[in-house]
C-alpha cells in the first residue's frame, strides 16, 4: 500500500480519492483502525440485566455485549472457537448460556466454555475447556453509558482515548442527573459508499447545509434555510480524529413541539450548574459530532449511530434514539418521531445525505478521477484556540473539523 502520508495532509486538507475505494487501504483499516481503536458496543440501558446481551460489530467482526450473571459487563467474538460458527443469532435478548448450533459447544455468559458434547467420549477429557473460551474483547470500558471496546490490549484507558471530547459528549449524555437511555430499538440500513464519507461528514460539516438540506429546511420552516453561517456557530477538532460542531447559548433540538421547548428551557439552569462554566459559550442542543473512527451522535435529531464498514463501498448504518431518561414520555416520543422524521433510514436529511456519499464513492472508482484529490482547504490557516473551549477551533462554515478527522486517520494508518 502507498504510505498513508502520501494520500492524506491534513495540514493541507489534500486527501486522495483512492482511500475511498481502494481495497488494500480498506484492508489496512481494519487492522490498523478497527483493531486498535475503541469502538462504541451499545449503551447501557440496552443490557440493564444480569444476562442481557445485544449483538454489535467492531470493523467486521461481529460480537456480542453482555451483562453477565454477576452483572458485568463484557464483550466477545460472537463466533464459536470450534468452527466459527456464531454462537448467538439473536440480535438481543437475555440468556445465561450460548450453544453453538453446529456441533453444541456451549459458552457461559461470561465468555467461559461450559459444554461441550463427548467430551468425555471423543475428547477423553482432554480438551483445555479453560483455554477455549469465547475470545474476549480486550478492554472494555464505559463513559456516561456509552459502552467501548477495543481488541488492543496496550490500547491507552478510554478517558485518555476521548480526551477533549469527553467535554462535548457530555452535553448530549450527561446533561442531567438521570443520564440518557436509547428507546425505540435500532434501525439498520446499507449505503452504497465508503464509510469516511458519513464520519466525516458528521464531525462538522455546515458548508452542506443550505444546498444539500435546503429543500428539506424550507418545508420544515426552518428558519435559517438558505443562510449559510452564522456567529453562533463554531466547530472542534478535539484531537485523536474526534470533531464536533455546535452553537453557542442554550439550544433545543430540532422540534416544533411546544413540549419539548418548554423541557430544554425548564432543564438549561440543571444543566448549566452540572455542566460548568462552558454552557455560557457553547450548548451542542444544535450540533453534530464523531467519536473517532465511526461513532457519531446528532442532538438536532437525539440520534446516536454507528457507520460499520462492509468493504471499501459499503457502510452498515445502525442507528439509535438517545434521549435524557428523565424527560417526561411526551418528550420522548416527540423526539424518538422527530428523529424518524429527520435522521433515519427514511428521514427527509438523511436521503439527501447518503445520495450525496453514494455518489462521492463511486465517482472515487474512477481511474482518471483517483488522480485528483479532494480539497479539504477550507479555513486552513485561520483556526485559533480558546482557554475555555477545548479543542482547536474554527469557524463552523470550515473544514477544520474534517481536517482533524483525517489527522486522527493518519495517525492510526501510520502508526
Amino acid at each position: 500500500m502507498v504510505a498513508a502520508a502520501e494520500l492524506v495532509d491534513p495540514l493541507t486538507g489534500r486527501i486522495s480519492r483512492s482511500i475511498y475505494v481502494d481495497r488494500e487501504v480498506y484492508e489496512h483499516e481494519l487492522e490498523k483502525i478497527f483493531a486498535r481503536c475503541w469502538l462504541f458496543l451499545a449503551h447501557e440501558s440496552q443490557i440493564p440485566n444480569p444476562g442481557d446481551f445485544v449483538a454489535a460489530y467492531m470493523g467486521e467482526d461481529p460480537v456480542l455485549v453482555v451483562r453477565d450473571s454477576r452483572g458485568k459487563i463484557g464483550a466477545f467474538l460472537n463466533t464459536c472457537r470450534h468452527r466459527g460458527m456464531r454462537v448467538c443469532r439473536a440480535d438481543a435478548g437475555n440468556a445465561a448460556a450460548f450453544t453453538c448450533t453446529y456441533h453444541g459447544w456451549t459458552y457461559g455468559n461470561d465468555g467461559k466454555l461450559v459444554g461441550v458434547p463427548g467430551y468425555k467420549e471423543y475428547y477423553y477429557e482432554e480438551l483445555d475447556m479453560e483455554q477455549w473460551g469465547l475470545v474476549p474483547v480486550a478492554q472494555v470500558d464505559s463513559y456516561k453509558g456509552l459502552i467501548f471496546g477495543t481488541f488492543d490490549a496496550n490500547a491507552v484507558p478510554l478517558p485518555d482515548a476521548l480526551g477533549d471530547m469527553k467535554y462535548y459528549m457530555d452535553y448530549m449524555f450527561d446533561r442531567r442527573e438521570g443520564g440518557v437511555e436509547v428507546i425505540g430499538g435500532v434501525h439498520k440500513w446499507i449505503m452504497p459508499c465508503n464509510w469516511k464519507f458519513a464520519a466525516d461528514n458528521f464531525s462538522g460539516d455546515g458548508y452542506h447545509l443550505n444546498t444539500t438540506h435546503i429543500s428539506a429546511l424550507k418545508v420544515q420552516g426552518n428558519p435559517q434555510a438558505g443562510v449559510l453561517s452564522g456567529d453562533d456557530r463554531i466547530g472542534v477538532y478535539a484531537g485523536n480524529g474526534h470533531a464536533v460542531t455546535l452553537s453557542v447559548g442554550p439550544g433545543v433540538p430540532a422540534s416544533g413541539n411546544p413540549a419539548v421547548r418548554d423541557y430544554y428551557a425548564s432543564t438549561w439552569p440543571e444543566t448549566a450548574a452540572r455542566l460548568g462554566p462552558l454552557t455560557s459559550k457553547i450548548a451542542l442542543t444544535n450540533g453534530a459530532a464523531t467519536v473517532f473512527p465511526n461513532f457519531s451522535f446528532l442532538l438536532t435529531a437525539s440520534s446516536i449511530r454507528v457507520w460499520h464498514p462492509r468493504g471499501p463501498e459499503r457502510t452498515e448504518v445502525w442507528s439509535w434514539c438517545c434521549v435524557d431518561n428523565d424527560a417526561p414520555e411526551e418528550v420522548k416520543e416527540e423526539l424518538r418521531l422527530n428523529s424518524l422524521r429527520t435522521f433515519c433510514m427514511a428521514g427527509i436529511l438523511e436521503q439527501d445525505d447518503g445520495e450525496n456519499w453514494n455518489m462521492c464513492t463511486a465517482s472515487s472508482r474512477g481511474r482518471v478521477a483517483r488522480l485528483h484529490d479532494f480539497n479539504y482547504s477550507m479555513g486552513v490557516g485561520h483556526e485559533r484556540r480558546d482557554e475555555d473551549i477545548p479543542g482547536i477551533i474554527g469557524p463552523r462554515v470550515n473544514e477544520n473539523q474534517q481536517r482533524g478527522f483525517y489527522d486522527g486517520w493518519l495517525q492510526m494508518m501510520s502508526a
